[in-house]
């Protein structure tokens, strides 16, 4: 995770530097290696839960853990090949259009459903701090990748123009606090204490375990 978000940082940087060269949107390279959105299917499985002042035992809390971190593992790749498109600057179509919004839409209600969850529920003491820890880093990674999105349709808008792009990335930076490799380490070192297998963080050869 940490890895994508430096190279999205990296494109930002770049494309405002070069927003003047004529081939800034032409690489070759890039369109070759980019998957097919049409390629692309929406999970249809995200967290939900209804529960609210119940208390939840470990292997409650063990499996929502992992329902979570799987569904925003999915959901994060899935959104990978529109989110190469609108860094090379160029457009989506109505229905790639379409299908992101789909998966932006499953996205912020995975994160919502869980962290509603570990909120209004009594969980077990060890799980309380790392479930929100987790919910902290998932939700922050992905208000990340949003804001990214939009400064560069901001980059590519004043390209278009001639114009000289304005870059705040104050918003981001602040939620790099919570998204970092320290606490991905915390995360991972307590998903291996207690034993919870997920595709998130790249783990999935240890989920088939």
């Amino acid at each position: 995770m940490i890895r994508r978000l430096f190279i999205s940082f990296l494109i930002v940087f770049i494309l405002s530097a070069c927003s003047h060269e004529e081939n800034i949107h032409d690489s070759d390279d890039a369109e070759n290696n980019n998957l097919s959105t049409e390629d692309v299917k929406v999970p249809s499985g995200i967290f939900t839960s209804e529960k609210q002042n119940s208390v939840i035992d470990e292997e409650e809390i063990r499996l929502s853990i992992k329902t979570y971190l799987d569904s925003h593992e999915e959901l994060d790749q899935a959104s990978i090949p529109f989110q190469e498109i609108i860094y090379e600057g160029k457009e989506l179509n109505k229905n790639e259009l379409e299908k992101l919004a789909k998966i932006t839409k499953l996205t912020i209600e995975n994160d919502e459903n869980f962290a509603n969850y570990i909120i209004n529920n009594t969980l077990p003491d060890d799980y309380k701090e790392e479930s929100e820890r987790i919910s902290n880093y998932i939700t922050a990674y992905n208000d990340i990748l949003y804001e990214l999105g939009d400064i560069l349709t901001d980059v590519t808008d004043s390209a278009t123009k001639g114009e000289i792009p304005k870059i705040n990335i104050g918003s981001i930076m602040n939620k790099m606090e919570v998204v970092n490799g320290r606490e991905q380490k915390k995360i991972e070192e307590f998903l291996d204490k207690k034993n919870i297998k997920t595709k998130a963080f790249g783990r999935e050869d240890l989920e088939k375990e």
